[in-house]
């Protein structure tokens, strides 16, 4: 039987006459549960704003402050008010700007709120509604519910310093007590921190973005360099590793733009406001940490790069000198190299040999090489002497730095001795960041180096004084560890005695790090250990108390022979100088330009020709070394009270050089 199939196609019958009144039923998607009661995502004050007024123009003023602390002004018109905004960065200061001229017209105490009004209400809200600014009727009148609490009675521990300070306005304008990021805040395991990589955080921050290999020829332990540009501005980042320098120019980025970092001893970002990182002495700006960072690496491999023998090392440290608020304002002042100590046998009885050729050690001498030049230029004239770092104090005896002279110490490594002394991968938390055993009998113990060797020991009680004819007869030659010297100038200054006889105490702005980094190590000792014990110090000795960073690009561990040479360059220099680590001295059995004698010659040609703090001349001053030492009574006395902490902590005694190293004698020039 033949059946006929029906080929009508099957078709939605419309009732209605206007077929185009009739809507086709579409599937309905399904509802994610858990995007239910999502919100928008709050705008910031710049983009609330804008929505609006479309078209406001911002204006850069100013920018005031020293490098480390700047401050940044930018202005823009409204309704015919102009309203100025204040912040750490541009960025800043333009949310500043912003938020103050939302404050004029919208009742609400900030950008979150008001933001959250217009994306759930529209532009037609009444903001002139009498509802009181902060009252959280404001929340139930437009449905909405209320922003995370936030505390903002943080009290940060370095309260007592000053310098703390610096981050108090955060790349949203706002007090960084209540600034901190909403990544963060949405942390459900420890709010206030994010365990995420610093890429893979940038990316969510701003997507789309890319990074570029500038540079694949540098030295092993920073050999490639990457760079990305966010919102205009350039960033960059080295490392062993194209990743690792990727990360680093993310930290970077994540640093000066949303103050978030990261901790040195975990994977964990925090919020530079929030008081939660490993340790609020961490205080120093990171873009002028890698700045300082970045000077001292880019000037040594210009240094080395004719002579790509002396390139290789183990550790670098520099010192770098900032007199204003602009990056270009930082100048490098010495670069050096090394980790040895001189051989007992080579010691100078004229004080011609360096005993310390550790890279700190030697940089710091570079550094009063430095000083002794800018004295120099007060005998050069007026025009010289207005180019000098000094000038005369008020009451017309001896000079002091001029006030926006700074000076940052960088090492690509912990300094030796106490700062040194911990595993730089068992701390996993923030709550093991902290020492939890700082009586511990090894904790903050002076230590000293061993002749021709790495490394340090304690200080043995039953040392006592070292003498010459027994250093030439074997014993090894001790010398106090990099950690105790550094510990020592935050008390006595870097400037060392005889320079104290025309100026004041220059204390360290910051100390930077490359690679083993540790707050609570690195804090006690380089001040933390006396700060209990230390009394008694003569004006204008203090103990100083630096601050401490971590630059973004770290160095790895080299696992190589440390080299038996130090490398020194001080600025004004056409070259550097190359020391033989176990002479003392320079490949031609010379004495270095940074050696005891040479830097006791230039003082005895200033003495008597500029004015002195304590009124000492030329026939006064004795022409011994040792002797002229001993003449500065304040620094004498500053350094009797420094051994004094250390023995009244418990850390152990000082230990000397032969007295014999230091009674040479030079004959005195009479000044012209």
């Amino acid at each position: 039987m033949d059946v006929e199939m029906d080929t009508t196609p099957v078709t939605v019958k419309r009732e209605a006459e206007n077929d185009s009144d009739v809507a086709v039923p579409r599937k309905k998607r399904k509802k994610n549960p858990t995007n239910l009661n999502r919100l928008p995502i709050p705008k910031n004050a710049v983009c609330t704003l804008n929505e609006i007024s479309p078209g406001l123009v911002y204006t850069f003023v100013s920018q005031q402050g020293p490098v480390h602390l700047p401050t940044f002004t930018v202005s823009v018109q409204l309704n015919g008010e102009t309203f100025e905004g204040q912040g750490r960065t541009k960025k800043a200061a333009k949310h500043d700007a912003a938020m103050k001229a939302l404050r004029s017209f919208v009742q609400y105490p900030d950008a979150y709120e008001a933001s959250r009004v217009l994306n759930s209400c529209g532009k037609d809200v009444d903001f002139s509604s009498d509802i009181t600014v902060g009252d959280p009727s404001i929340f139930s009148v437009y449905n909405l519910s209320p922003p995370p609490a936030q505390d903002t009675n943080v009290i940060s521990p370095c309260a007592s310093q000053p310098k703390a300070e610096l981050h108090d306005v955060g790349s949203n304008g706002a007090n960084q007590n209540t600034a901190i990021h909403p990544l963060l805040l949405n942390s459900k395991r420890n709010p206030g921190t994010l365990e995420k990589t610093p890429v893979g955080l940038l990316n969510e921050l701003k997507p789309g973005l890319e990074f570029r290999c500038i540079s694949e020829k540098g030295e092993q332990y920073n050999k490639f360099v990457m760079e990305v540009y966010v919102d205009n501005e350039r960033f960059e980042g080295s490392g062993q590793s194209k990743k690792l320098a990727k990360t680093a120019a993310a930290k970077a980025v994540l640093a000066k733009i949303f103050s978030i970092s990261y901790s040195p001893l975990s994977n964990r970002a925090t919020s530079m406001a929030s008081g939660t990182s490993a340790d609020e002495r961490i205080t120093l700006p990171q873009i002028l940490a890698d700045h300082i960072g970045r000077l001292v690496l880019s000037k040594f491999g210009k240094l080395v790069e004719s002579n790509s023998q002396y390139s290789r090392r183990k550790v670098l440290s520099g010192f770098v000198m900032t007199t204003g608020p602009a990056m270009e304002d930082a100048h490098i002042i010495s670069v050096t190299t090394g980790t040895k100590c001189i051989s007992g046998e080579h010691m100078s009885v004229k004080g011609a040999a360096l005993n310390d050729t550790h890279a700190e050690i030697v940089g710091r001498r570079c550094l009063m090489d430095y000083l002794y030049s800018q004295l120099e230029l007060l005998l050069k004239g007026e025009e010289a002497a207005a180019r000098s770092i000094f000038i005369a104090r008020a009451d017309g005896h001896g000079f002091q730095l001029r006030d926006n002279v700074r000076f940052h110490l960088y090492i690509n490594t912990a300094p030796c001795g106490d700062a040194r002394i911990f595993s730089p991968h068992e701390a996993e938390t923030e709550e093991e960041a902290v020492d939890k055993h700082p009586n511990r009998k090894a904790r903050g113990l002076l230590r000293t180096k061993i002749e021709s060797g790495e490394g340090t020991i304690p200080v043995n009680q039953n040392t006592g004084i070292q003498t010459w004819d027994g250093v030439l007869q074997g014993e090894r030659l001790l010398t106090m560890s990099c950690s105790d010297k550094v510990a020592r100038w935050n008390v006595l200054g870097i400037q060392g005695a005889l320079l104290a006889h025309f100026i004041e105490p220059i204390y360290l702005e910051s100390i930077v790090l490359g690679s083993l980094f540790h707050p609570s190590h690195l804090y006690r000792a380089v001040c933390g250990r006396i700060e209990n014990s230390i009394e008694g110090l003569p004006p204008p000795y203090r103990l100083n108390k630096p601050l401490l960073s971590l630059t973004s690009s770290r160095e790895a561990r080299q696992p190589t022979k440390a080299p038996s040479y130090s490398l020194n360059w001080t600025s004004g220099e056409p070259t550097a100088e190359i020391i033989n680590s176990v002479t003392g001295k320079d490949e031609h059995g010379n004495a270095s330009r940074i050696s005891k004698f040479k830097l006791f010659q230039r003082f005895l040609n200033l003495m008597g020709r500029i004015p002195t703090r304590s009124g000492t001349n030329l026939k006064t001053c004795p022409n011994i070394y040792a002797e002229a030492k001993l003449a500065v009574d304040d620094y004498q006395q500053s350094k009797n009270q420094l051994m004094k902490a250390f023995l009244k902590a418990s850390l152990g005694t000082w230990l000397k050089k032969p007295i014999e190293q230091d009674q040479f004698e030079i004959e005195k020039v009479s000044p012209s």
